[in-house]
């Protein structure tokens, strides 16, 4: 006797191949297997796990190495290492959302690479750790940067796979929450570390691997092994690198707006350690960063939690960007008047609390003007190249800023381009 879900698993089955080959970014995909409650509730974890990296060694504990290293050349070495590494982040995630589009397997098109990602990155990250000159620190870290986007990039493709439109706000909001915790959870426990640096690059690597693990096991997809293998060429794919403003304006846009206010928010947080240390006169900033962390946090968390599920009930996204940028760019203006402990303080949690409202409806935004069910990963790899570039390139560019016009140059230059970030989502017609 067959129970009344059986002959339901076939039909979604269905659904899904059909939403892959007809659907694009604003139209809704079929219902996850295990609903879209656990999915929302998984996703936290699952970004926190990529993410601690990320708040981790670019911010805390990979300046702390290179400082060891070599201190009297720091900022020009982690400027080096970082835009090595960068450029690396650039072709992973797209690469790993065409591999990811292409995979036939019974696990689906995005679970496979989420767990060799972390795998591969784990072993990376635990090579970082014992790398003592700079040249192995580089290999390590572009090692890392190019692992652990291709867990992120297929992780990213979730939300347009499985979550309704209507829902996408909310999802947004709470996948935000997972990132922006892990991010600054991350300079929080890597500060734990700040003295034992290979330590903590272990245990962060383990943590991934497992939260990831149990996210793909949490949520299972539908198997792939029925679609038709998409064609592959070069020429094609390295056109994606190019984003048409003319064929896609709203593609274009999303990208842009992302790229400029990412860059403006992380030239300056993400180089929160030196500027401690030789802007602020800060003795011992590991004690003070997991104060900075926790006042971000807050800040952070209590925009989101309003912001993604409002903009689903008003319908609209666009004014919390706008309104982002504005506490953004506000909130860098203290320490460059104020070069104080406190001011900085004042100013991690105001632009905290307008980076969690871009970050709440930004995703969703973004989902929205994607092309192609076809090709979400990818075409998500290249729009999350605004996302996780900025993380890692920002503190290079900060050192080259820092190199000409000293710690206070910083300020103006974030301010500008996240008050440019809110302005380029205004053409968006896909969203409101």
């Amino acid at each position: 006797m067959t129970t009344p879900s059986e002959p339901l698993a076939p039909a979604a089955e269905q659904a899904d191949l059909e939403f892959i080959h007809e659907a694009a970014g604003n139209d809704d995909p079929p219902a996850p297997i295990k609903g879209v409650r656990r999915l929302l509730w998984s996703i936290i974890p699952a970004n926190i796990g990529i993410f601690l990296i990320w708040g981790a060694v670019p911010g805390i504990l990979l300046p702390a190495q290179i400082t060891e290293l070599d201190p009297a050349n720091k900022v020009v070495n982690l400027l080096i290492v970082m835009t090595i590494g960068s450029f690396a982040s650039i072709l992973a995630q797209p690469i790993a959302g065409q591999i990811s589009d292409r995979t036939r397997s019974r696990f689906g098109r995005r679970a496979p690479w989420i767990v060799l990602g972390a795998l591969a990155g784990g072993l990376a990250l635990t090579g970082l750790a014992f790398a003592d000159s700079l040249v192995g620190i580089t290999i390590a870290w572009t090692l890392v940067q190019i692992s652990y986007n291709f867990a992120q990039g297929p992780l990213s493709a979730v939300m347009p796979d499985r979550v309704p439109v209507s829902r996408r706000g909310l999802f947004a909001a709470v996948s935000g929450i997972g990132l922006m915790v892990g991010a600054l959870g991350g300079s929080i426990v890597g500060s734990m570390f700040f003295h034992s640096i290979a330590v903590g690059y272990v245990i962060f690597a383990v943590f991934s691997l497992v939260i990831l693990s149990l996210f793909v096991v949490l949520n299972p997809d539908y198997s792939s092994t029925e679609l038709e293998p998409e064609p592959f060429r070069l020429a094609d794919f390295l056109r994606t690198f190019w984003v048409n403003p003319v064929k896609h304006p709203d593609f274009f846009w999303a990208f842009t707006g992302r790229l400029l206010l990412y860059t403006g928010y992380f030239a300056v947080t993400g180089y929160q350690l030196f500027i401690l240390t030789d802007y602020l006169g800060v003795e011992e900033p590991e004690k003070v960063i997991p104060v900075l962390g926790l006042l971000s946090l807050v800040g952070i968390l209590i925009s989101t939690i309003i912001s993604g599920p409002l903009s689903d009930k008003v319908g609209r996204r666009k004014p919390f960007v706008f309104g982002s940028s504005v506490f953004v760019g506000l909130a860098m203006i203290i320490p460059m008047v104020s070069p104080t402990i406190e001011a900085w303080m004042l100013m991690t949690f105001i632009s905290g609390f307008g980076f969690g409202m871009f970050q709440a409806v930004d995703t969703a935004l973004m989902s929205q003007v994607l092309p192609s069910a076809k090709s979400f990963a990818k075409d998500l790899g290249v729009v999350n190249i605004a996302a996780t570039l900025p993380q890692t390139l920002a503190p290079a560019v900060a050192g080259a800023i820092v190199l000409t016009f000293g710690y206070v140059g910083l300020f103006p230059v974030g301010i500008v381009l996240s008050i440019l970030g809110a302005f380029a989502v205004w053409p968006i017609k896909a969203s409101r």
